[in-house]
């Protein structure tokens, strides 16, 4: 059986489907005159611990500069990676075997090609309802999803789609309650504010990517599918992480991650949120 992967996500022209690297800059303050009584005198350096040779240190998990390590902490078990096949003959008969299949001689059938697609959802009730895009799904055969931590992923099956809006809703069956996300309001959203993705990019499940909100009410419409308003992100949308959400600073999801302006840099969209609770409010209430 022939086997193919595919990184499911959308650009404008296709498919594709998030990483920003954010510099971090410190400002030094000048140094103070010190015959000048109306400047206070500069506070001691700070004496920096000894520090064996050959040992290596990191920051703490709860300084200020990892100030998104516990959002990512509380997060990321309601983060889930989606791998869906689908399975299709490909029609590669020859001109005998179709003449022999019209003299009722049976030709040998071609062997089913499997394609495999990687994308991301996030989990809105305990009992394993999943958002993710319709594009992650659509046509599968088989849907797994992968939780964090966990190393055999769980089967899913499909319940809710809409494909006009790429949205869809899968269920996976747990022994034990899943952990929803929060969701924020893309409404009280502003532009400039943390935007923090996490996915499975290029099949690299719940890799964290990061970014700000670059715009609000986007008008976005790709062949027949009528998106609305979106979210404008500078984090990057990569191939496998459509249908993750985007996230901001307290841990709640502000939209569903769904498409990249491809080759431009820094250009993704988001579903809103508020655009989307109305739709998945009867799975919320399971």
């Amino acid at each position: 059986m022939m086997e193919k992967t595919l990184y499911r996500g959308r650009d404008l022209e296709g498919f594709a489907s998030l990483e920003i690297h954010v510099g971090q800059s410190a400002a030094r303050g000048g140094e103070v005159p010190g015959g000048n009584p109306s400047f206070p005198p500069a506070p001691p350096a700070m004496k920096q611990p000894q520090r064996r040779k050959g040992e290596v240190r990191s920051l703490s998990a709860h300084h200020p500069a990892n100030a998104f390590v516990p959002v990512i902490r509380r997060v990321r078990h309601s983060v889930v990676a989606i791998t869906s096949e689908e399975e299709s003959v490909p029609d590669t008969r020859s001109l005998w075997d179709r003449l022999l299949s019209e003299w009722g001689v049976t030709p040998v059938e071609p062997e089913p090609e499997r394609k495999r697609q990687f994308g991301s959802g996030f989990v809105i009730s305990p009992r394993g309802y999943i958002v993710t895009n319709e594009h992650v799904v659509r046509k599968a055969k088989r849907v797994a999803v992968r939780l964090y931590g966990r190393k055999s992923p769980l089967p899913a099956s499909v319940v809710w789609t809409d494909p006009s809006r790429d949205l869809a809703v899968i269920q996976v069956r747990s022994h034990v309650p899943l952990k929803p996300l929060a969701l924020g309001s893309s409404r009280l959203t502003e532009v400039g504010e943390w935007s923090i993705a996490i996915g499975n990019p290029l099949g690299l499940h719940h890799s964290v990517t990061l970014g700000v909100v670059s715009g609000k009410d986007r008008p976005l419409q790709i062949q027949n599918r009528q998106f609305g308003s979106v979210i404008q992100t500078d984090a990057a949308i990569n191939p496998g992480n459509s249908g993750g959400p985007l996230i901001n600073i307290l841990g709640q999801a502000i939209g569903v991650n769904t498409l990249m302006v491809y080759p431009s840099q820094s250009i993704s969209f988001a579903i809103p949120i508020d655009d989307i609770k109305p739709l998945i409010r009867p799975y919320l209430d399971r």
